[in-house]
């Protein structure tokens, strides 16, 4: 039983994907991004634009899930956080667009270039992410040809 291909083939999939999570750049990544999902959520009563109770809230909600969303796939399942690093790069860009798309006057300074900077912050997170999920992805792929029950693609 331990010499199945698809026994073995999962094995080697996995071990790539403890390999590619503890590489310094993903543990880079992962952690920038959830400093920045936090930064994200305390931005209104950082930067000061608290009094903007419609961006505060959106900010805070956006942040917190943006931390979550990039800290808790890609410890437990590297290879298949592809889809969850896009739609990290789409909070990013709800981030950069939101000052001028929620209701209400929330187009002051700080409320702009705080959510403008940090929206391209975790815009280029999540696609660093994205692009090391799908080389973790293409590499685990290809561990021999080898599709399911031993049968090569060709």
């Amino acid at each position: 039983m331990e010499t199945h291909p698809d026994i073995v083939a999962m094995r080697n999939r996995h071990e790539m994907a403890e390999r590619a999570m503890t590489t310094p750049m993903a543990q880079g990544v992962e952690t920038l991004a959830f400093l920045t999902g936090l930064y994200l959520a305390a931005s209104p009563w950082i930067a000061g634009f608290n009094n903007l109770s419609t961006l505060a809230v959106n900010n805070l909600i956006v942040g917190i899930a943006y931390a979550l969303l990039m800290s808790g796939g890609f410890g437990r399942a590297y290879e298949r956080t592809h889809s969850m690093a896009w739609a990290a790069c789409a909070l990013g860009v709800w981030t950069i667009i939101a000052p001028w798309c929620i209701a209400g006057d929330v187009s002051t300074t700080r409320s702009v270039v705080s959510n403008v900077i940090v929206g391209a912050v975790a815009l280029l997170l999540g696609m660093a992410a994205s692009v090391g999920a799908r080389a973790e992805r293409s590499s685990a792929a290809g561990y021999g040809g080898a599709g399911r029950y031993g049968m090569g693609r060709r």
